[in-house]
C-alpha cells in the first residue's frame, strides 16, 4: 500500500476588512472543490495568515463605510458608494449579500490576534469564516475584546480564554508576524495566495483559476515522484 498524497497546502494573506477577501475565499473554495472533484486523494490544507489594509483605523469609526472608502482613497462619496454597489453585486454572484448599510467599521487588529488564537486551539477556519461573515454579512462589531469573545464561544472556544489572550496581546507577535513575511514576499494587497510554496495568485481570481493552478501543482508533483523513482 502507498501513503495518501499530502494536500497541497495553502497559504492566505487576507485582512478580515477586505470584502475581496472574502468573495476570494468563495471562489478559492470553489476552485478547491472543482481540483477535490477531478480525482482520488486530492486535498487542500488552508491556512491564514494576517494583513491590516488600514492598521490606522479607529475601533469605532465615526460614519458609513462610504464615509470611510471616500477618506481612505480620497475619493468623494459617490465615487465611493459607486465603488461599493460594483462590490456588493460581485458578492451577491458568490452568495454572499453584503449588508454596508449596517457594517461597523473597526480596526482589525484584535480579529487578528483572535484568529491566531482560534488556530492555536484548532478552530482557525471556523474563525475566519465567523468573523468575515459577522462583519460583512450581519452588521455586527469585530473590533472589541467582548465582540470577538462572544463571536468566539459561537464556534466553540472558550470565551474568557480567549478575551484573557486578547486582552495580554498573547497572539500579536504572531500577527505582526504574518505581517513581516508578507512584506518579505513583496505582498502589497490582499487576499494573496502562496500555493504549495511554489505559485503566488493575487486577487479574488476566478474558481476555474484557482482549479488550474491546483491542478498545475498536482500535476508537477506527480512529475517528481516519476522522476524520483527512474532515477
Amino acid at each position: 500500500m502507498t501513503d495518501a498524497p499530502a494536500p497541497i497546502k495553502i497559504d492566505i494573506w487576507s485582512d478580515i476588512a477586505c470584502p475581496w477577501c472574502y468573495i476570494g475565499k468563495r471562489k478559492f473554495e470553489g476552485g478547491a472543490g472543482l481540483f477535490a472533484g477531478a480525482g482520488e486523494g486530492r486535498g487542500v490544507e488552508i491556512e491564514y495568515h494576517s494583513f491590516e489594509l488600514s492598521p490606522d483605523t479607529p475601533v469605532d469609526f465615526e460614519g458609513g463605510e462610504a464615509d470611510f472608502l471616500a477618506q481612505h482613497k480620497g475619493i468623494d462619496r459617490g465615487q465611493a458608494q459607486q465603488m461599493l454597489d460594483r462590490v456588493t453585486g460581485i458578492a451577491a454572484s458568490v452568495g454572499l449579500n453584503y449588508d454596508y448599510d449596517n457594517l461597523q467599521h473597526t480596526n482589525t487588529v484584535l480579529a487578528h490576534e483572535a484568529i491566531h488564537f482560534a488556530k492555536a486551539h484548532g478552530k482557525q477556519l471556523e474563525m475566519k469564516e465567523r468573523l468575515l461573515s459577522a462583519y460583512f454579512l450581519e452588521g455586527k462589531h469585530v473590533g472589541t475584546v467582548a465582540d470577538l469573545a462572544a463571536l468566539g464561544g459561537e464556534i466553540g472556544l472558550d470565551e474568557d480564554a480567549l478575551a484573557a489572550a486578547l486582552e495580554a496581546h498573547e497572539f500579536l507577535p504572531a500577527v505582526r508576524e504574518d505581517q513581516q513575511t508578507a512584506i518579505e514576499y513583496g505582498i502589497n494587497g490582499v487576499p494573496f495566495f502562496v500555493i504549495d510554496g511554489k505559485y503566488g495568485v493575487s486577487g479574488a481570481q476566478e474558481a476555474q483559476t484557482f482549479a488550474q493552478v491546483l491542478e498545475r501543482v498536482w500535476s508537477e508533483r506527480g512529475a517528481d515522484v516519476e522522476t524520483e523513482a527512474g532515477a
